[in-house]
């Protein structure tokens, strides 16, 4: 069995037992309990229900890992040629690392 929630604006499939990198969610704490209503899609071995736009009474329980995990650096670089002109910029995503829990469907 698996849904598909959305999280922070992104769709993720989430089953039980799956981690899950999401976009940081403020004030969560490791080990606390997170619940996300915003089912889109429940597929319960082959039968599948389709919200509109979210599945009623359907939740996707998960479990806080780390409140805050840094992605991959990604290198911004900026030219204009003949000009002398450069310039580099570094940025890091912050992550919230969750353990799904169950899919309460």
């Amino acid at each position: 069995m698996y849904a598909i929630v959305e999280i922070n604006g992104q769709q993720f499939k989430a089953e039980a037992g799956k981690k899950l990198f999401v976009y940081h969610i403020q004030g969560a704490e490791a080990q606390q309990a997170v619940e996300f209503e915003k089912v889109l899609l429940v597929d319960r071995d082959g039968d599948i229900t389709v919200g509109a736009p979210a599945v009623d009474g359907a939740k996707v329980v998960a479990e806080v890992v780390s409140p805050l995990v840094k992605g991959d650096k990604v290198l911004v670089f900026h030219k204009k040629r003949r000009k002398g002109y450069r310039k580099l910029n570094g940025h890091r995503q912050q992550f919230t690392e969750l353990v799904v829990k169950e899919v309460i469907a």
